[in-house]
């Protein structure tokens, strides 16, 4: 799955534009690497996203394609 598809699907980015952006701008990171918005993601990757002053890591747990509200965290376990 696409890195920024994830970001939207999981709801830790809130839409998928703005995970591209972040993503061109440089920072969202996978498994420490820069990513681009085409990216693959695969389950047990980790996630460094920065968000102005504050950042965010998490760990893949779960792809999925389409996932309702409720189901979002499960798609991911937050690492700091």
């Amino acid at each position: 799955m696409r890195i920024d598809k994830f970001l939207k699907n999981s709801r830790l980015i809130k839409r998928r534009t703005v995970a591209k952006e972040a993503c061109e701008a440089g920072r969202i990171t996978v498994n420490e690497r820069p990513a681009k918005p085409g990216a693959d993601v695969k389950e047990g990757d980790v996630i460094h996203i920065q968000f102005g002053s504050s950042s965010l890591t998490v760990r893949v747990l779960l792809l999925l394609d389409t996932c309702r509200k409720e189901d979002a965290p499960s798609m991911y376990e937050v690492i700091e």
